[in-house]
């Protein structure tokens, strides 16, 4: 078990836990969601802005800026957009692509350090959900900053790659990836074979059996595929990652059974089968427990397609 990502994978669940049920007390009743009325900061150098308001940042010359990552997720995000030569410094779980590995990564982005932050001498901080109240800190020290939140939604995504394009003087290559991920997403869904009947499948996060209904991001992405989430028959406002119980997945009696805790939790086909009662569940008795990669399963950047491929072969291999 990798101690490591057992504790990024607890923190992480409790702040996107968090920020959902915040965001659910707080949320306007108008469902079209005026972006205007979403509250953000800005800074002297730059902006910091929520996922719903690109439109806003300003443009950066992007040319001898230094920017810290504070997210895995926007770590990637700015790799793929070709603006990984702009980080000067990352998170301590920053570990991909490779090349975001040989930079420093000592800064902790749930424990929030502005000294340490300053002393790389930024211009642009990455931040992928201000828990601390960071962004204010920041301002008194002339930083600018970038605030983006874990996406609710395959939309949020895109708008967050596009906002860092333009922050970071690659809006071009920002665009241009975000219409490949759309495509690449419409071929999936295009090649994903329709069962006669409905599938059902329980996603899990991590041991203690919280999942995620289909009001989420990776949620969203199950539903392009036409599964039906167990989880979506929960009761109560869980902010979209409810804690289920073992009662109630092996009434549900999913058809697959998808492991986004094999790294964290060890979790595999075996460790299931030898759950109390489990053992008979229609997913694992058939082999469909699909073991997925927590990191993938988790940050919402580009490799939200990854994402996707997986389930899509997991359900042509349930259907042949």
């Amino acid at each position: 078990m990798n101690t490591q990502s057992r504790r990024f994978s607890r923190r992480m669940l409790g702040a996107i836990v968090g920020l959902a049920l915040v965001a659910a007390a707080c949320g306007s009743d108008d469902a079209s969601g005026d972006a205007t009325d979403s509250p953000q900061a800005t800074t002297p150098t730059s902006v910091s802005a929520d996922t719903t308001s690109a439109s806003d940042t300003p443009p950066s010359d992007g040319i001898e800026q230094r920017v810290v990552s504070l997210s895995p997720t926007h770590t990637e995000m700015m790799f793929a957009i070709g603006a990984g030569d702009q980080l000067v410094a990352v998170d301590e779980f920053s570990d991909y692509p490779a090349e975001a590995q040989v930079l420093p990564n000592d800064l902790s982005a749930f424990d929030n350090n502005v000294e340490a932050i300053a002393a790389y001498e930024p211009d642009l901080v990455l931040i992928g959900g201000d828990f601390n109240g960071l962004g204010p800190q920041l301002d008194t020290l002339g930083i600018g900053w970038w605030d983006g939140p874990a996406a609710v939604t395959v939309d949020d995504t895109y708008r967050q790659i596009e906002e860092l394009g333009v922050a970071t003087g690659h809006e071009t290559e920002a665009d241009a990836l975000v219409a490949s991920m759309q495509a690449e997403i419409a071929d999936i869904v295009a090649a994903t074979p329709v069962p006669a009947e409905p599938v059902t499948f329980f996603h899990e996060i991590d041991d203690t059996l919280f999942s995620l209904d289909s009001t989420t991001l990776f949620g969203e992405l199950y539903s392009l595929l036409g599964l039906e989430n167990i989880a979506d028959a929960t009761e109560g406002d869980s902010g979209g990652y409810p804690q289920l119980n073992a009662e109630f997945i092996v009434s549900a009696d999913p058809d697959l059974i998808f492991l986004a805790d094999t790294k964290c939790c060890g979790q595999t086909l075996e460790t299931v089968a030898a759950r109390p009662g489990w053992a008979d569940l229609t997913a694992v008795s058939s082999g469909n427990v699909v073991g997925l990669d927590d990191d993938v399963a988790s940050r919402w950047g580009p490799r939200i397609v990854d994402f996707l491929q997986s389930v899509s072969d997991a359900v042509a291999n349930a259907a042949s």
